[in-house]
C-alpha cells in the first residue's frame, strides 16, 4: 500500500525514515513494538526528540515553532511514526489546544503556552465530557463564576484521558445560563496543581488506568486563563474538534495493523493450511484492506483542500467514523485469527519487565487488550452516531 509520490516526496519519507531509526530510543522503540504500556516519560523523552529535530509540531507555521511543511509532508510524516512504530505524540497541546490558541488566543497566551507545547514541558489533558454530558456536550453543568480576578470553577469532568499525570488542563464551563445551551459556554485553561482539584482513576477493560474523573470545589482559575471572549467556548471547541477528528482516522496504525494481521494469517494454520489461503479469510482481509485504501484517498483530498489554507471541516466526521470501523475490525480479524490463544489476559503482562512465559504465540500476547481498548474509538471524538448527524446536517445540507 505504497504512495506514488514525486521525487521530493520520496526524498522527504527517506529523511523521516533516517531521523526516526537513528533517534528513536532502542528500548522505548522495543516497548511500543511489543505492546507495553508506555510512561508519561517515554512519552516525554520521544516528544523531546521531535522538539530537538523540529518535528514536534508538523501542522503548526514556522512563526510559531513548525517546520513549514506542505500537507502531503506532514501525512508523510505521521504516516512513517505509525509504521516504525513510535509512540504516539500525546495529541491535547499539539493537534488540539495548540490551533486553538494562535487561533483565538491573546499574544500573552501564545508566548506562554506555544513553547512549552513543544518542549513537552507541559501535559495538557482534554476537559469536555461530563456525567450526562457526553455526546449533548452542550449540556454541560460545570460552572466558572467571576470573583475578582479569578474564575471560580465547580463541578466535574469524566472520561479524561491523562488527567493523572496533566500539568495543565484545558475546559468547557458555562459561565451564562441566558440563551441557547451553546451560549454561554467559556474556554479556561487551568492549572492541574491548583487547590480544590480531585482526580479519580477509571480502571477500563483492558486492565489501563489512563482515563480518569476529575472533581473541582472553587477551583480558582486567574481571568487570564479564559481563552478569547466568555460565552463563545462552544465555537472554539468545535474548531477543536475538527482537528481531532481528523487525527483519530490514523492510516498509518491502520498500515501496521494490517501488516501485522498478514503476518499472523500466514502463521497461523486453520484445516492444515495457512489461514491465509481460506477464502473467506482472505475476502475479510481483503474488504478492510479496500476500505483503508479508500479512506486514505478521502484524507488525501481533504490535505489538498488544506493546501489552500484551509481547516478541516465537517468532512472531518466522514475520516473519524470510517477510521475507527476500520480500527476495530483490523482488531476484530486479529482476535479471530488467532482463535482461544486471544482469550488468555494478564494485565501485568503489559508492563515492562514482566518476564513469565507467553501463552500461545508472542504475537497474541497483546491482542486482547488491543481489542477491548479499541471498542472505544467509536465513541471519543463524538460518538460515530453524533457524527452521522453532523455530515446529515452539515455536508448533505438535510
Amino acid at each position: 500500500m505504497e504512495l506514488r509520490l514525486d521525487d521530493d516526496d520520496r526524498a522527504f519519507r527517506d529523511m523521516v525514515r533516517r531521523g526516526i531509526r537513528d533517534n528513536l530510543p532502542p528500548d522505548i522503540g522495543r516497548r511500543v513494538e511489543t505492546g507495553k504500556r508506555l510512561s508519561k516519560e517515554d512519552h516525554v523523552t520521544w516528544q523531546k526528540v521531535l522538539c530537538r529535530l523540529g518535528w514536534m509540531a508538523p501542522h503548526w507555521p514556522p512563526e510559531h515553532g513548525g517546520p513549514g511543511w506542505t500537507p502531503m509532508q506532514c501525512y508523510l510524516f505521521e504516516e512513517e511514526l505509525d509504521l516504525a512504530p513510535t509512540p504516539r505524540v500525546i495529541p491535547f497541546g499539539i493537534n488540539m489546544l495548540g490551533p486553538v490558541l494562535m487561533a483565538f488566543g491573546n499574544q500573552a497566551q501564545r508566548k506562554r503556552y506555544l513553547p512549552r507545547i513543544l518542549s513537552s514541558d507541559d501535559w495538557w489533558c482534554q476537559g469536555f465530557s461530563e456525567p450526562g454530558s457526553g455526546s449533548d456536550l452542550a449540556s454541560l453543568r460545570t460552572r466558572a463564576v467571576a470573583d475578582g480576578e479569578s474564575y471560580l470553577v465547580n463541578g466535574g469532568k469524566t472520561w479524561t484521558t491523562f488527567a493523572d499525570r496533566a500539568d495543565m488542563m484545558f475546559l468547557l464551563v458555562r459561565t451564562d445560563d441566558q440563551g441557547r445551551k451553546q451560549e454561554g459556554i467559556s474556554f479556561l485553561l487551568m492549572d492541574m496543581k491548583s487547590p480544590g482539584i480531585t482526580v479519580r482513576p477509571i480502571a477500563t477493560f483492558d486492565g489501563g488506568a489512563e482515563i480518569n474523573e476529575v472533581f473541582f470545589d472553587d477551583v480558582a482559575v486567574p481571568r487570564e486563563n479564559l481563552v478569547g471572549e466568555a460565552g463563545e467556548g462552544w465555537r472554539y471547541a468545535r474548531s477543536l474538534l475538527s482537528h481531532e477528528r481528523f487525527g483519530i482516522a490514523g492510516i498509518g496504525t491502520s498500515k501496521r495493523q494490517l501488516r501485522h494481521l498478514k503476518t499472523v494469517a500466514a502463521a497461523e494454520m486453520s484445516d492444515g493450511r495457512p489461514l491465509s489461503d481460506d477464502p473467506r479469510f482472505r475476502d475479510k482481509i481483503a474488504t478492510v484492506e479496500i476500505d483503508l485504501l479508500a479512506l486514505e484517498g478521502t484524507v488525501l483530498r481533504i490535505l489538498s483542500t488544506q493546501r489552500a489554507g484551509q481547516a478541516p471541516g465537517p468532512e472531518s466526521s466522514i475520516l473519524k467514523i470510517k477510521g475507527t470501523e476500520i480500527q476495530q475490525a483490523l482488531t476484530e480479524l486479529l482476535r479471530q485469527a488467532v482463535g482461544y490463544y486471544a482469550s488468555p489476559f494478564v494485565a501485568e503482562a503489559l508492563e515492562d519487565g514482566w518476564n513469565e512465559p507467553p501463552i500461545g504465540p508472542a504475537y497474541a500476547a497483546p491482542l486482547a487488550p488491543r481489542y477491548f481498548n479499541w471498542r472505544k474509538a467509536s465513541i471519543y471524538g463524538g460518538t460515530n452516531e453524533i457524527q452521522k448527524n453532523i455530515i446529515a446536517k452539515m455536508v448533505l445540507g438535510l
